[in-house]
């Protein structure tokens, strides 16, 4: 069960970190570049959201594998723990993902 949690929080950190790293440094490259970095980090957290959720659990095909044989074969557990870390990762991304938004919005 640990391993399971640990796997889970993990999923979410990594699609979290790859969504928020990648437009930040989308941003710096917009400014190296003379290109307004709020649009671009917004562009950039928009586009590699869905890759970051197959970045964290793995790879695009495995998983998917894993629930179909599974629910095939009548084993339920292992499939919804594809179907959990799938749900966790998508949850890192898409938190990553509004947090660029909620970043890019806030004006003092």
């Amino acid at each position: 069960m640990m391993s399971f949690m640990s796997k889970i929080i993990l999923d979410f950190f990594i699609a979290f970190g790859i969504v928020l790293g990648g437009a930040m440094l989308g941003g710096v490259g917009a400014v190296v570049s003379l290109q307004p970095p709020t649009q671009t980090m917004l562009d950039v957290a928009g586009k590699i959201k869905i890759w970051a959720l197959a970045a964290a659990v793995g790879g695009t095909i495995d998983p998917m594998r894993v629930i179909e044989s599974n629910m095939l074969d009548g084993n339920l557990s292992p499939a919804i723990k594809q179907i959990l870390y799938l749900i966790f990762a998508f949850l890192g991304a898409h938190m990553g993902t509004e947090l660029v938004k909620w970043i890019c919005t806030t004006r003092n």
